[in-house]
């Protein structure tokens, strides 16, 4: 009889339900590691992951893994992640409990949640004051009035704080530059309005009234201090891409994803490199001396594409360099 009640406590034992296992507070990152740790797997704070980041992704319902559910911030501390390492299993790895299927659809769904708040934190300029400001910048940095630099990779404007002020990603790299350029709506904008901005681009642009690329082959004294403070203005753009993959290495490797979440990807580590800058005030900025002492301008040599320019153009190039640096 002793046996048989032994027999029934053990049957009733295994039928009870196996209590869910929520992940314990030494499996929350914001918990386990330090300050410093933290700070170089996810390239934000903890503060301003949880003060300013967590709201950009607040219409993202909890993941589930095998039941358990996965919240918000893990969600987001999981993407960070691999934006930062590009790696699925680092990615799962910080985060205990995770396979890398969900990894995968987590970074598909937060990578998305914050492409659609790009236009809020990466911002064109619209008023004549904001273009003034960022002129003036620039000329008390490189002492090239009137201008601002825009590079075409993906579409990107840069800043002189190395911020993006407008991105787009839309066309295969097999486009030329200068296609590309022809299409987008900076050149549609500034052939309307350039609200006296001139920009900046290599010798694979064609020069325009409102873009300027370096001479040739200069022979005067202004012409060789233009073409100086021309590349010295235009290479803060390399300057930005280079600490932009640095901060995000997914965007140095070859992303194995679905093409729709790798523009997400993309737009996203422009927004959050915009964020970092503003609130990631210690950073390792790479400066201006770093990348002088490592080649500087003869790491980007202008290209020799043989491009017409415009005769309107390059008189009004002319007049500018004769007025500015004589």
């Amino acid at each position: 009889m002793e046996e048989f009640i032994e027999f029934i406590d053990f049957v009733q034992y295994l039928e009870e339900p196996t209590p869910k296992r929520y992940l314990r507070d030494f499996e929350n990152p914001l918990d386990f590691f330090s300050d410093l740790e933290f700070y170089k797997r996810y390239r934000f704070s903890k503060e301003t992951v949880i003060d300013v980041l967590l709201d950009l992704i607040s219409n993202i319902s909890y993941s589930t893994n095998r039941g358990l559910p996965i919240p918000p911030i893990l969600q987001l501390l999981t993407a960070l992640r691999f934006y930062a390492s590009s790696n699925f299993q680092i990615s799962s790895g910080d985060i205990r409990g995770i396979n890398q299927a969900t990894v995968s659809r987590i970074i598909k769904r937060v990578s998305k949640s914050l492409a659609s708040q790009f236009k809020h934190y990466v911002k064109f300029p619209s008023t004549a004051e904001e273009w003034s400001i960022i002129q003036k910048q620039f000329y008390k940095m490189y002492k090239m009035p009137a201008m601002y630099y825009f590079h075409l990779s993906c579409i990107a404007i840069c800043g002189p704080s190395m911020e993006f002020l407008d991105l787009v990603v839309r066309w295969p790299g097999s486009y030329h530059d200068s296609f590309i350029f022809n299409g987008s709506y900076a050149n549609r904008f500034f052939s309307e309005n350039t609200n006296g901005v001139k920009l900046l681009g290599d010798g694979g642009y064609p020069c325009k009234a409102y873009l300027y690329t370096p001479l040739r082959n200069p022979t005067t004294a202004p012409e060789r201090k233009y073409n100086k403070a021309q590349i010295r203005t235009r290479n803060i753009i390399e300057r930005t891409f280079g600490l932009w993959k640095r901060r995000f290495s997914c965007l140095r490797r070859s992303l194995a994803n679905a093409p729709e979440t790798i523009v997400n990807i993309i737009i996203t580590c422009a927004l959050l490199h915009n964020m970092a800058q503003k609130y990631n005030t210690h950073d390792n900025i790479y400066s201006e001396e770093e990348y002088e002492e490592e080649g500087g301008e003869d790491r980007f040599p202008i290209p020799v594409e043989d491009i017409q320019n415009n005769i309107i153009a390059d008189a009004t190039r002319s007049a500018y360099i004769l007025r500015h640096f004589s």
